[in-house]
């Protein structure tokens, strides 16, 4: 049937199960938008901002399981998508965005509102396309939705010429993809698995960590079978968090910079490191030439370039995380290793988590309470800086897919679009974005669109007017010099929420941080809470960038230890 190409996207977008589109409209993409009302199956959701559009589906993407999509104009617009595809890329989300372009006589020519989209988001896409031909619009948008939902997921975007909307051309949509160079391995290797048993049976003190790839594969009952058959402690990762169930008896919780320093500790013992769909990055690892150094490594994961890139591997895996567990669990022995297990929980107490100052409201206790709260069964949206950490440290998360936060690119204002993209993809989950007052500001615009969509997300402001990560990496390593971390104009958030139609409280009291969650809760749309958190407060455990584990600052009495950094 012959098509407009803006109605083959409409098709497109239908039949690889599309139904919620987040975006802001403008001149080169209006023929979309001017056919989406022939759609109704397609629900747009119009933002105040592309970038929000972009961090909107990325939040739903994670809470659905789906892939997200983002649509912008040309220019401004597909640029506002960068920070966002960067974020996806890096965390390993499934979007797809769809942008306008100029018309294809004007490409090169420095038109109104032109940017070399396909050009700017190389880098930050797992492919990008320049569509010059209607009739391609089919197979661009299937191939586009099989790269980002397959092997390692990611960001793909479509460009596309504003008269390659408008242009009529017959509509095929192909049934199946052919990639000849794209071809993601699924099953591990049968020797590798084979050895990784093997290495597990050997082993006395063995760590099983689990990253994102583990939640992105479903790898749950799979990690927690051969967790339990082999006795071995589990840690997740800042984005692997619910990979295991947090109140489980082998559950460690994070490692790394800002994890809990058992988990350091206990990896530096270890004699066998099991990677599950993580990268071996800097905030887990520190200096790399002292990471878990009497340990062995078995690395899986579904990116071969990512095998052995950072650490030394012992045994490497590539295929899909849940395919490769299923393998290696049926052939697993059933051991007990009491020596070891007595020696992580001594770990845990003599290394535990710092539980805050005396003075003024501690944030630690917020994460606390809405965790108790909500049964740890809540969906948890958070930007970026100390209130990431404190939530990834105190939320105890009983079910996977409920965290979500901006791991690798680390993006501030984050937690405003995609807590509202979480909300929409599960309607019928609490969904609390715990923000701080800085990321917060950057996209708060996003009330608006949360109001008229009457989307029940609970703001958790901790509000302690800095830049509170950036303050805490001044007055440890730079002299105590405060240099544009602290904010003395900020709004009251409480008048800006009622100005928005938001139910708002402030709290200052610990003994007032149960009731208003309770009555944020109960509310029957959105609500915001200012906690006026101890402004001087900070994340501990800390692992200096760039050092060891033995380095680590585990309270403010471990301060002094740092003098000669400072």
């Amino acid at each position: 049937m012959q098509l407009t190409g803006a109605q083959m996207v409409c098709e497109c977008l239908i039949r690889e199960g599309v139904d919620l589109l987040f975006g802001l409209p403008g001149g080169a993409i209006l023929p979309l938008y001017q056919t989406l009302p022939e759609y109704p199956k397609l629900r747009h959701v119009l933002v105040r901002h592309e970038q929000n559009a972009g961090h909107a589906a990325d939040g739903y993407a994670r809470a659905s399981g789906k892939v997200g999509v983002a649509v912008a104009t040309s220019g401004p617009g597909a640029t506002n998508l960068v920070t966002p595809l960067a974020t996806a890329m890096m965390d390993s989300t499934p979007i797809v965005a769809v942008t306008g372009q100029v018309p294809r006589a004007a490409i090169g020519r420095d038109a109104f509102q032109e940017t070399d989209t396909t050009g700017i988001t190389m880098p930050i896409t797992k492919h990008n396309y320049l569509v010059m031909d209607t009739k391609d619009i089919p197979r661009v948008m299937k191939e586009a939705f099989h790269i980002a939902r397959t092997g390692r997921p990611g960001p793909a975007l479509v460009d596309l010429p504003r008269d390659v909307l408008t242009e009529t051309a017959e509509f095929d949509y192909p049934e199946h993809v052919n990639l000849p160079s794209y071809k993601p391995t699924l099953e591990g290797h049968g020797q590798m698995i084979k050895r990784a048993a093997q290495l597990i049976r050997e082993s006395e003190r063995p760590l099983l960590l689990l990253g994102h790839g583990a939640l992105i594969s479903g790898a749950f009952d799979e990690a927690r079978e051969i967790a339990e058959r082999a006795q071995i402690p589990v840690i997740t990762t800042l984005l692997g968090i619910g990979a295991f169930p947090g109140d489980h008896v082998l559950s460690l919780g994070m490692p790394g910079m800002h994890g809990q320093a058992h988990n350091n500790w206990a990896i530096d013992r270890a004699d066998l490191i099991i990677g599950v769909g993580m990268r071996f990055d800097d905030r887990v690892t520190g200096r790399l030439s002292a990471f878990a150094p009497n340990a062995r490594v078995i690395h899986v994961d579904i990116d071969p370039a990512e095998v052995g890139k950072n650490v030394r591997v012992t045994v490497p895996i590539v295929g899909d995380a849940k395919r490769v567990l299923h393998a290696l669990a049926m052939q697993v022995d059933k051991v007990s290793r009491p020596d070891w297990i007595a020696e992580i929980d001594a770990l845990r107490d003599e290394h535990p988590l710092y539980p805050g100052g005396s003075g003024g409201l501690r944030p630690q206790r917020v994460i606390q309470e809405i965790c108790e709260a909500t049964d740890g069964r809540a969906i948890v949206v958070t930007g970026v800086g100390q209130h990431q950490m404190w939530a990834a440290q105190r939320y105890v998360f009983k079910e996977p897919d409920l965290w979500i936060t901006s791991g690798g690119l680390g993006t501030m204002g984050f937690e405003v679009p995609a807590a509202m993209g979480a909300a929409f993809a599960q309607p019928n989950r609490p969904v609390w974005s715990i923000a701080g007052d800085g990321g917060f500001q950057m996209t708060m615009s996003e009330l608006a669109t949360i109001v008229e969509h009457n989307t029940p997300v609970k703001f958790a402001i901790l509000n302690n007017g800095n830049l509170g990560l950036v303050r805490q990496l001044q007055d440890l390593f730079y002299g105590g010099g405060r240099v544009a971390s602290g904010y003395t104009g900020n709004p009251d958030f409480v008048k800006l929420a009622e100005a928005y139609g938001i139910w708002a409280r402030r709290v200052t009291e610990e003994s007032e941080v149960r009731a208003a969650i309770e009555e944020a809760a109960a509310v029957d749309g959105p609500a915001l809470i200012d906690f006026r958190v101890e402004p001087e407060e900070n994340v501990y455990p800390h692992v200096p960038a760039g050092e060891s584990v033995f380095e680590t600052i585990e309270s403010p009495a471990g301060r002094e230890a740092l003098a000669w950094l400072t």
